[in-house]
């Protein structure tokens, strides 16, 4: 009965970080949304950080999943630009779950294992920059440095202020750069 509670609650929070943001996902909106008492999401979730880690959990799973979709790139270079817009396509198409995904502070003490399933997205990327950029000792630091980038150019895309700034509709463009800034040198 708990998991069907737990996985009932979890829908509800998915369903509405999807339709209405980050800025909905209150307890009793999501209760409500599930058709449970206010309080029973505490049977499950003792905090509301910990029902939002799950919900971001799911966040995380799809943009795995669309991560892993992409198989194996011969090129690194052609395996950064596939992530970089599997990245932005998620970030455009998933807003709500993006922007949860990297609110920290509304996920920070949760128990639902958030860096089990956000530390190998981030391994995709370091492993994929070691390649582009072989007999370097930094990777992880590069691989952060154009992690942020792309960060960067999906929230300020979403925002309208890089179409504006650059003078392009082409978020192709951008993330062009951003890979080559990061590439063999």
């Amino acid at each position: 009965m708990a998991d069907d509670l737990r996985e009932r609650l979890v829908a509800a929070g998915v369903a509405l970080v999807t339709a209405e943001g980050t800025e909905a996902l209150t307890l009793r909106e999501i209760a409500r949304r599930a058709g449970v008492s206010h309080g029973a999401p505490r049977r499950c979730f003792p905090t509301h950080r910990e029902l939002l880690a799950a919900v971001a959990r799911v966040g995380y799973e799809r943009l795995s999943a669309r991560i892993a979709a992409l198989g194996e790139q011969p090129d690194p270079r052609a395996g950064l630009l596939a992530l970089g817009r599997v990245y932005l396509e998620f970030a455009r198409t998933e807003r709500g779950m993006f922007e949860l995904m990297f609110r920290h502070e509304l996920l920070r003490g949760n128990q639902e294992g958030l860096r089990a399933v956000s530390r190998p997205l981030f391994t995709v990327l370091v492993e994929l920059v070691a390649r582009a950029r072989p007999g370097r000792p930094d990777a992880a630091v590069a691989a952060g440095a154009l992690w942020a980038n792309l960060h960067g150019i999906a929230q300020l895309w979403s925002w309208g202020s890089l179409q504006m700034a650059v003078g392009t509709e082409e978020a192709d463009a951008l993330l062009r750069a951003a890979v080559d800034a990061y590439g063999e040198r």
